[in-house]
């Protein structure tokens, strides 16, 4: 047992110092392990990200209910019981013609307008809050439903969008594992092709080792350390990768959340996305190295 560690252990540095030997290849190698693995991670985090800004944007499934002008105000407030008791509704707010004609006042831009005019033209609002399971077509018929009331003016309902992103990010999502499946296989090929001609330039060595007993586990085995140190240096290239593309997004993508009057921030890699990436990388560069010996160490005898 010993013994079999040590060769173990021989082999795990001999590998690294026969790729050190080659540091043009290997380097070109590992980045182009690294890419492909970071391009799908990049997209899952940018899905990751989409998320959350439409989570953050639940509160455009509320719509307003503007009456008539002239209205009372003790029908709005009697209209906004009837729809607090109906099944798809959390809350309901009454906004008084006079308290949204003070907010317009006080809004930078608007206060000059709103003081030349004689008179209020602004209706009492009704803004309703949808319960955060209630289905698009619910919400459709009560805004048909309170259309039919002659003192309801217009009722503003606009979730189409949203259901349009969420819609577009679960494609999106589906195109990410699509992604993730070939350009995993693509580090397979790399590896495997890489290890290949690894296995054409030790042929001889190969030979002699076979002649002198060595079994095709002995042979198979630096080159699949091989395989494991293409995975781990891409994995590492990948996660460097990653992490300088939210350090360059970090500070643009907070600048526009403050345009537009949000507390958006850019969520960078998860750990379980790390991990994805190093186990990814570790078996796409074992598989490659272990498919490549198989398919080419049965090809190499030993010439008697």
């Amino acid at each position: 047992m010993k013994n079999y560690l040590l060769r173990h252990l021989q082999n795990f540095f001999g590998s690294l110092g026969s790729m050190s030997r080659q540091p043009v290849s290997t380097a070109m190698t590992v980045a182009v392990i690294g890419i492909a693995l970071a391009l799908p991670s990049a997209l899952h985090i940018m899905v990751r990200n989409g998320t959350a800004v439409s989570g953050g944007w639940e509160h455009i499934r509320n719509f307003s209910v503007y009456l008539v002008p002239g209205t009372s105000l003790d029908y709005a407030q009697r209209l906004a019981g009837e729809i607090q008791q109906q099944q798809p509704v959390q809350s309901v707010t009454v906004i008084s013609a006079e308290q949204a004609f003070e907010e317009l006042q006080n809004s930078a831009g608007f206060g000059d307008v709103m003081n030349t005019l004689e008179d209020n033209p602004l209706p009492h609002t009704l803004v309703v809050q949808p319960t955060a399971d209630a289905p698009p077509a619910a919400l459709r018929q009560m805004e048909a439903e309170l259309l039919t009331q002659k003192e309801v003016d217009l009722v503003k309902l606009d979730t189409d969008w949203v259901n349009r992103l969420n819609a577009g990010l679960d494609l999106v999502q589906r195109l990410v594992w699509i992604a993730a499946v070939l350009l995993i296989g693509a580090v397979i090929v790399i590896t495997g092709n890489t290890i290949r001609l690894d296995i054409q330039n030790r042929r001889a060595e190969i030979e002699v080792s076979k002649l002198l007993g060595a079994t095709d586990a002995f042979v198979r085995r630096p080159f699949l350390y091989i395989g494991f140190w293409y995975g781990l240096f891409g994995s590492c290239f990948a996660l460097v990768l990653l992490g300088a593309g939210f350090l360059l997004l970090n500070g643009p993508a907070e600048r526009l959340s403050s345009l537009y009057g949000g507390a958006f921030h850019l969520m960078g890699m998860d750990r379980s996305t790390a991990m994805a990436v190093f186990g990814g990388g570790l078996l796409a560069g074992l598989g490659g190295a272990w498919s490549a010996v198989a398919r080419h160490l049965a090809d190499i005898q030993p010439r008697v």
